[in-house]
């Protein structure tokens, strides 16, 4: 794969240093010459990028007279929380931190393929993968923070009603918990394929469309690859948004 010319600058910067940690770690990287990759490159631009904008952000904030950014940035955090109200029953305010960050660096991710000379690091499978990972990992540490290890793992086994006969209170727990294991490791395959999978194909579809057209139709295929990454980081919010809802639920 051919290096960007921002990931270009990084290995000449920090090549070294990273090797030598990669090295450390037992870690083989690919390309020795360049360990570091197109999409660790883009992830630190967007990081970098986001960091400077949230600083521009905090530093005008103004009751008075709030700019054309403070009043973006405060409907996006007002989606953003409106959607943890409707799907999180108990505190979700808490939570919108969490959720803007995550979303506004899946958004970036997806929209800085579309300036010439940066690719989307979502487009590749580890990507999404982190993210998808990273979302398990805090719903399930909610969810026990909120009901109690013991009180988290009866969301595993069904409802215990005590007016339920007695051998189907002791068969469910048998056969749910099995299938709620799955169903919880399922979630991280289903939230890195449907974000890789979309994003890949619309950076495909552009390179093709862009190498035989350069000019008018593969605009057209811009259009929709910024739809698709609003779309996907919309879907990839809502169901973070619902498995911090049903983690964090209590049983009655």
């Amino acid at each position: 794969m051919e290096q960007l010319a921002f990931t270009e600058l990084l290995n000449h910067l920090f090549g070294g240093p990273v090797l030598a940690l990669l090295h450390a770690l037992g870690i083989q990287p690919k390309n020795p010459a360049a360990p570091i990759t197109n999409p660790v490159a883009m992830e630190i631009l967007v990081v970098l990028l986001l960091t400077v904008f949230f600083v521009l952000v905090r530093l005008r904030l103004s009751v008075e007279r709030p700019g054309a950014l403070q009043h973006a940035m405060e409907g996006i955090y007002g989606f953003v929380n409106n959607l943890a109200s409707e799907t999180i029953s108990h505190h979700p305010e808490k939570f919108v931190p969490y959720l803007m960050a995550l979303g506004m660096f899946i958004l970036s991710c997806n929209l800085i393929g579309v300036v010439p000379g940066l690719e989307s690091p979502t487009a590749v499978p580890v990507v999404p993968l982190g993210c998808a990972l990273l979302t398990w990992f805090y719903y399930h540490y909610q969810g026990v923070r909120a009901n109690g290890p013991l009180g988290y793992l009866m969301h595993f086994i069904g409802p215990q009603d005590k007016d339920m006969p007695l051998v189907v209170r002791l068969l469910l727990p048998v056969l749910l918990f099995p299938i709620e294991v799955f169903s919880h490791a399922a979630r991280i395959m289903s939230l890195t394929i449907r974000l890789f999978a979309n994003m890949f194909a619309g950076e495909m579809v552009t390179l093709v469309f862009f190498s035989l057209l350069p000019l008018g139709i593969p605009i057209i295929f811009e259009g929709l690859h910024i739809g698709v990454s609003f779309i996907q980081t919309y879907i990839f919010v809502l169901l973070a948004c619902v498995y911090l809802g049903e983690a964090t639920a209590h049983e009655h």
